[in-house]
């Protein structure tokens, strides 16, 4: 047997009873379960059919059984692999005779609710955008067991969404699909009203382990809760601190409450981790600490010290873009591959500036997620749709009609869409239709003076144009209102289209560059799977399970991250372990950078940059400090933040915020 520090030895030696196992980055939790798995059988005698192992992905699992498999020389051992999903389906299949038919596909799904939201005639900018937010609110109420009636929508109001979803589910039963969560609730359904069949999956299933348990959701959780039943031999893997998917359902307090709810629970951490250096470990946990809603840990590193985190402020996203690129290079030239290299973000639309400089100089990369085509954003549509119509504008001229369809209320100019009948449009057929209301008549002039305008610009003064002249801006402000977003998610997709726009001086030349980009990123999601070396470019999100020699997180800003939309404590805090994922995924060096200016508007650090330097942990009464202003001084107390500080050029004490006095170099140690 391998050699195994005392908190794996412990967490493996482990038997009967609930146990929850916090299993900190890199602190080799599959090794647990598989080892675990293994002396289940070989040293207590259970049966290998009466061992069900979860996670969360069906690469998770397939990985987990391939492990096992390993441990026991490659002998078949009727031991369950699954996702909570091909569980649950599979009991459901014994008792409804489901079969995988029966299953909704992700394509069939998204045509569903795209017909329920067109059969609704609801005013939609962004319709794939929105189909896909509903389906996520969709799986959300299903997974947190959450009555209709008291949720909350973030995309559309109440009775909206609640007719989307009646007709739904209306679309699924007429059709005898269910959906993944639909599998979930009904798996639970069935366990707690017929308990002839939970007795049946109760005796087959004896033994649970639980891989990410930090990820699950209620009505997982009371699943496996009723399946462990009456010996309760639940052994749950995961940490806290790593929980990211809260917009999936996902709680950590179901995590934080396991021990309320088996009082009998044996705990123990997995507090060494085997991947990052001691710096980087050390920083992470700064920056986590600062989370209320956790279980305290002390994690521990086998290698050295190493590298400490580079943390830099750059001007701009370009500034910040070109030293990257430069920063690749160098890391190349010291013999590292371009495979071992990461770029990590909080929404994959932070990473356009940088593919786009990894484009012009030919570098290779990978992109986990899909990277959205800014000029696929129904804000891009509407612009290349106004200056389209400028350039086939002259005067008496025709346009097309999609394009028109596009803009013409935006902003509203109260013309309506049976008007345009016909493959082109003529201004002076809609003067002549609207002839009798006057107030109509001055937009449609108004308009055809824009259009005149707009068609001698360039792209950067015809958007700057649109926005503001034409009043593109506040169309953009009232429909955040209706969606329930704030304005500035939209304006800062107009703010990086814009200043995308600069370089070029014609719109041939902008038009070029959109074909020329869209092609180039096709040919990464073609590519998308391979195993080939490049720079990896991953959301904070996709990163999770990874690790690599080298971390870039990049645009480290307030309403990045965290995110615009954290507003609750609870927001905050999942934010914050999403930036502790993101900088645990680095082995040997990590890299934090942060911008003053993002498209021509000033920007903040991220408040976790603060909290990664804040450096009052490393004070003590009696330490000499030097202030900017004052000169030098020795701390007489600390507390809540606040440091005393006898000033000798003064013969006085002063009270200062010690984290904003450290951080911004107001202050500085000279004694530790």
């Amino acid at each position: 047997m391998p050699e195994f520090n005392k908190e794996q030895e412990a967490a493996i030696r482990h038997t009967k009873g609930p146990c929850l196992v916090l299993a900190g980055p890199g602190s080799g939790k599959t090794t647990v379960i598989t080892h675990r798995t293994k002396r289940l059988i070989e040293e207590e005698g259970i049966s290998p059919s009466n061992i069900l192992v979860i996670t969360f992905t069906k690469a998770a699992a397939t990985q987990m059984q391939e492990r096992f498999l390993g441990l026991m020389d490659g002998i078949p051992m009727p031991v369950t692999f699954g996702t909570f999903h091909a569980i649950f389906f599979k009991i459901l299949k014994y008792a409804y005779h489901y079969r995988a038919e029966n299953i909704i596909r992700e394509d069939k799904k998204y045509e569903l609710i795209r017909n329920v939201v067109e059969q609704m005639n609801l005013d939609i900018s962004d319709e794939q955008e929105f189909c896909t937010n509903i389906l996520n609110e969709i799986s959300t109420v299903k997974g947190s067991m959450i009555d209709l009636k008291f949720y909350y929508s973030q995309n559309c109001g109440e009775e909206i969404f609640k007719e989307i979803f009646k007709r739904y589910q209306d679309g699924l039963m007429r059709a005898n699909l269910i959906d993944f969560d639909d599998m979930l609730v009904m798996c639970y359904e069935l366990l707690s009203q017929r308990p002839d069949i939970l007795k049946i999956w109760q005796e087959k299933y004896r033994y649970i382990l639980i891989d990410e348990f930090q990820d699950i959701d209620k009505v997982q959780y009371e699943t496996v809760r009723l399946l462990a039943k009456p010996e309760n031999n639940l052994f749950i893997v995961g940490d806290d601190d790593q929980s990211i998917y809260r917009f999936r359902g996902a709680k950590p307090e179901i995590m934080l409450n396991f021990e309320k709810d088996y009082s009998d629970c044996a705990k123990i951490t997995l507090a060494t981790n085997y991947r990052s250096g001691g710096r980087i470990v050390a920083a992470a946990g700064k920056l986590i600490r600062h989370n209320k809603k956790r279980f305290q840990k002390n994690i521990r590193t086998v290698k050295e010290d190493g590298i400490a985190p580079e943390i830099l402020q750059f001007k701009t996203v370009y500034e910040e873009s070109n030293y990257i690129l430069k920063e690749i290079q160098d890391y190349i030239e010291l013999g590292y591959h371009y495979k071992d290299i990461a770029v990590l973000y909080r929404t994959n639309t932070n990473p356009r500036p940088l593919v786009e400089k990894m484009m012009e100089y030919n570098l290779p990369f990978r992109i986990k997620d899909i990277l959205p085509n800014i000029y696929e954003h129904f804000i891009a549509k509407d612009m290349i749709a106004y200056i389209h119509a400028a350039l086939d504008f002259s005067g008496e001229g025709a346009m097309k009609r999609s394009d028109l369809l596009r803009i013409i209320n935006k902003p509203k100019r109260y013309i309506s869409r049976d008007v345009f009948r016909n493959p082109t449009v003529d201004l002076e057929e809609l003067r002549r239709f609207y002839q009798d209301k006057g107030y109509v008549q001055e937009r449609i002039s108004k308009l055809a003076y824009d259009l005149k305008l707009l068609r001698n610009m360039n792209p950067y003064a015809a958007l700057n144009y649109i926005r503001n002249s034409i009043g593109y801006e506040k169309y953009l402000e009232e429909y955040a209102e209706y969606r329930r977003m704030q304005p500035a998610e939209l304006l800062e997709v107009m703010d990086e289209l814009m200043e995308g726009a600069k370089p070029y001086q014609n719109f041939d030349a902008w038009f070029a560059h959109m074909v020329d980009y869209g092609e180039e990123l096709k040919e990464q999601a073609k590519h998308k799977m391979e195993k080939r070396d490049g720079v990896e470019f991953s959301t904070m999100h996709s990163s999770k399970g990874l690790e690599y020699r080298v971390v870039f997180i990049i645009d480290a800003n307030e309403s990045i991250t965290p995110h615009k939309r954290a507003l609750l404590p609870e927001d905050l805090e999942e934010e914050r372990r999403l930036f502790y994922v993101a900088m645990t995924r680095a082995k040997e060096s990590l890299h934090i950078y942060y911008c003053n200016e993002r498209f021509g508007k000033e920007a903040e650090p991220s408040r976790f940059v603060e909290e990664i330097n804040d450096r009052m942990d490393e004070l003590e009464p009696g330490m000499i400090t030097v202030h900017r202003k004052y000169g030098r001084g020795t701390i007489q107390r600390i507390s809540e933040g606040k440091l005393v500080i006898y000033f000798e050029q003064l013969k006085k004490e002063l009270v200062f915020d010690g984290k904003t006095c450290l951080s911004r170099g107001i202050l500085k140690i000279l004694r530790r």
